[in-house]
């Protein structure tokens, strides 16, 4: 089901500094749920090839470079890697004035970072979606220490809601949330080659394997969202006495697994903190 075209971005025109697979995927998703018509977004990136794609993708516009976005942008995306950020203030910091809502899904700089290169005040909204947003189910966390004004984050929901499920932080947590479900795709992703693996190591087709085990995950995944019981209860449910369950629960607690993951989450917080002062 489509959405309304939102009042708060009627006639506005949304901006992508940066127009990789993320970018391409909230494109995407705002455009097909008619969040904001297609000629209201413009792209800009150093691929030359990558904007005539999009714009073939999308019957977007494109911009010949990051300044002349801004000039023509209200709502401005940074979606660029983090090493590329300096160099991206250097070009816009001067005319980023508190009329611009910047919404950035750089891995690890901080509002205070961005805000030091842009002196005349944008409203800045920094986030954190992952890549399942290609596939209209991204989780999203958005975060604001900045000047920004209450509708702006609704204005940041409204443009997310079509790609996945958002939630609200404080900014200090974003590093944790890169750690959880910003890598966490690739640990579940090893969970799901993993689970396929048994199923063939026990005489399963490898295409059976791996369909099972990835509608195991997202049914399991769906169960609990809607539900919103304990993940606990919801095991317990699956475990009888003396069953095959909890023999194969056993085995994933001599293995670790609930440490592993835990410290998986640590590890990757820990290294967005570096990156953010790097």
């Amino acid at each position: 089901m489509s959405l309304d075209i939102n009042n708060a971005l009627k006639g506005k025109c949304l901006g992508f500094i940066g127009s990789g697979n993320m970018a391409e995927a909230m494109m995407r998703g705002i455009i097909q749920n008619l969040v904001v018509l297609p000629d209201q977004i413009l792209a800009s990136d150093i691929s030359v090839e990558r904007k005539k794609h999009l714009s073939k993708t999308f019957d977007i516009r494109t911009a010949t470079d990051n300044q002349s976005l801004v000039d023509q942008s209200n709502v401005i995306f940074l979606a660029v890697k983090p090493q590329a950020v300096p160099s991206v203030l250097k070009d816009i910091g001067a005319t980023m004035g508190p009329e611009k809502l910047l919404i950035s899904i750089v891995a690890g700089v901080p509002i205070r970072t961005l805000s030091a290169g842009m002196p005349k005040g944008p409203r800045i909204v920094r986030t954190m979606p992952n890549t399942p947003v290609t596939v209209m189910e991204g989780a999203m966390a958005i975060a604001s220490d900045s000047p920004a004004l209450p509708e702006d984050l609704e204005t940041v929901e409204t443009l997310f809601r079509p790609i996945g499920r958002t939630v609200r932080i404080e900014e200090k947590l974003l590093d944790a949330v890169t750690g959880l479900s910003g890598s966490g795709p690739a640990y579940v992703f090893i969970v799901l080659e993993a689970l396929a693996d048994g199923g063939v190591n026990m005489g399963l087709p490898r295409d059976v394997a791996e369909t099972l085990a990835a509608q195991t995950l997202m049914g399991s995944a769906k169960l609990f969202l809607e539900t919103r019981m304990n993940p606990g209860a919801l095991k317990c449910m699956v475990t009888s006495p003396g069953g095959t369950t909890i023999a194969g629960i056993h085995e994933l607690e001599k293995g670790g697994i609930r440490a592993s993951l835990m410290n998986a989450v640590e590890a990757a917080t820990k290294r967005s903190v570096e990156l953010g002062k790097g």
